[in-house]
């Protein structure tokens, strides 16, 4: 099993491939590639990288599917 866990919108995400995640909104267009450099363990068939605090030169791709948006709450 190879996942990995990154940091993104200021939360740590365990990543794997072929999953979707939700994240908090990032500034790039849907159905554009993003890049998460901020790498902070990698798990790739029971080898482990734990980076301190990043593991460096790590990189983990992805596509940026939708936007969501939440309900409207009114106060």
């Amino acid at each position: 099993m190879t996942y990995a866990i990154v940091e993104a919108g200021g939360k740590q995400l365990w990543v794997e491939a072929g999953r979707f995640f939700d994240v908090d909104r990032l500034g790039i267009d849907p159905d554009q590639p993003i890049a998460f450099d901020k790498v902070l363990l990698i798990n790739h068939n029971g080898e482990v990288h734990v980076g301190q605090p990043y593991v460096e030169g790590a990189i983990v791709e992805g596509t940026v599917m939708s936007h969501l948006r939440g309900p409207k709450i009114l106060v």
